[in-house]
This record gives C-alpha cells, sequence and structure tokens, in this order.
C-alpha cells in the first residue's frame, strides 16, 4: 500500500518507474506484471493507471526517461572532457575514462541495460517505443562519430577506419559487456573492456613513435 506520508505524485510516478525498471532488467517485461510492480513501488493499482494507461504506456514513459538520463550522462561526459582537454581524441579517451571509473566504482555486477531488454522482447512493443531506442542508439552514433572525425582530423589514424563503424563500437561493446557481467556475475568486466576501448584507440590515432597518448590524471 501507498504510505500516506507520501503525497507528492511526481515521487509516486517516479517510485512506479524505479520499482518497474529494477523488476525488468531482472525478469523481463512480459514477466514484470502491475502487481508486482505496484507491490514494490509501495503503490496501489490505482495510482498506477492514474499516472499510466496502461503497461505499455508504463513501458514507453520508463524507455523516454531511461533515454534522457542516457543522453544527459553523455552530454556531462563530454562536457567534462571538454573543459580538461582541447585535443578532440584526448576528449575522447577522457570520456571513456569517466565511464571507466564509474564502473570500476560499482559495488555490484551492472544490472544491465533497459534497451537491451526492451529489444530482446520487441514485439511486445509499439513502434513509438521501439523508435525511442533507435535515436538513442542513433545519437550515440552522430555524437562519437563527430568527436572521431574531430581527432582523425588531429591526429590521422594508423589505419584505414569506418569512422561510423568505429562510433557504433562505443555502444555496441558496452551493450555486449553487460550482457557477458550479467552472464558470468563479473563486476569488473564493464572496467576492464572499456580499457580496451581507450587503448585501442590510442593505438589507432596514436603517433607512429609511440609517444604517449594517455589523458592527463
Amino acid at each position: 500500500m501507498e504510505s500516506p506520508r507520501v503525497r507528492d505524485p511526481e515521487r509516486t510516478r517516479e517510485r512506479i518507474l524505479d520499482a518497474a525498471q529494477a523488476l525488468i532488467l531482472d525478469h523481463g517485461f512480459s514477466a514484470t506484471s502491475v502487481d508486482a510492480i505496484v507491490g514494490r513501488a509501495g503503490a496501489t493499482k490505482g495510482a498506477f493507471f492514474h499516472h499510466f494507461g496502461s503497461k505499455a504506456d508504463l513501458a514507453k514513459a520508463l524507455v523516454e526517461r531511461y533515454a534522457a538520463l542516457d543522453r544527459a550522462h553523455l552530454e556531462q561526459g563530454l562536457a567534462r572532457a571538454g573543459k580538461l582537454s582541447s585535443d578532440p581524441l584526448q576528449q575522447l579517451l577522457l570520456l571513456i575514462a569517466f565511464y571507466e571509473e564509474e564502473f570500476e566504482a560499482m559495488q555490484e555486477p551492472f544490472p544491465g541495460c533497459l534497451f537491451a531488454s526492451y529489444i530482446y522482447e520487441a514485439k511486445l512493443f509499439d513502434d513509438a517505443t521501439l523508435a525511442v531506442l533507435r535515436e538513442s542508439t542513433l545519437l550515440w552514433r552522430r555524437v562519437l562519430r563527430a568527436k572521431l572525425e574531430e581527432a582523425a582530423a588531429v591526429h590521422p589514424p594508423r589505419r584505414e577506419v569506418d569512422m561510423e563503424s568505429l562510433a557504433d563500437l562505443f555502444y555496441s561493446l558496452s551493450e555486449g559487456a553487460f550482457v557477458m557481467t550479467k552472464t558470468l556475475g563479473d563486476k569488473t568486466l564493464l572496467a576492464r573492456q572499456a580499457r580496451h576501448l581507450r587503448n585501442y584507440l590510442e593505438l589507432l590515432f596514436g603517433p607512429a613513435d609511440g609517444a604517449a597518448t594517455r589523458p592527463p590524471s
């Protein structure tokens, strides 16, 4: 039951979304019932349907929130990197290092990616919900391809490379690492994969004489 002390509708909505996200990451969308969501959130069914007309409406609201947070996190990382270095390659290396630090700080294996959970059950979602996933993926491609092209203009790559495909590596590597982390229960795996990506970019764009390209500590 919803606590009588909680009267803020927005807070209730966020609790429902938080509960739904945790359950979906653990069990999948189809196996997550409205009853389970309201039970975990400490809310009522009336509260649920006040905020969401259906479970499908909840699914769309949840992925929109997740996409917005993901985009904000990426933008914050790029802004922070931009303050620390004017060199686009250094900015990319710093961005990856920021994610690596976050992964290293995790006390438990990462619970997973909501986008991946949705894609595994894509037939359960409408086109508008799936469009949010597509746009988020394309956002990463656009942003990182632009930054990679800036880096290549200053540090020509040592091998011919398809920049769009390379930009996708950021996203595909992390998604694959999420799956492996859940499969193996290894909370260090995400950070180690991020480090491999950073090493690869250093080798690809680094000078032929092997001079260090590590971002400043």
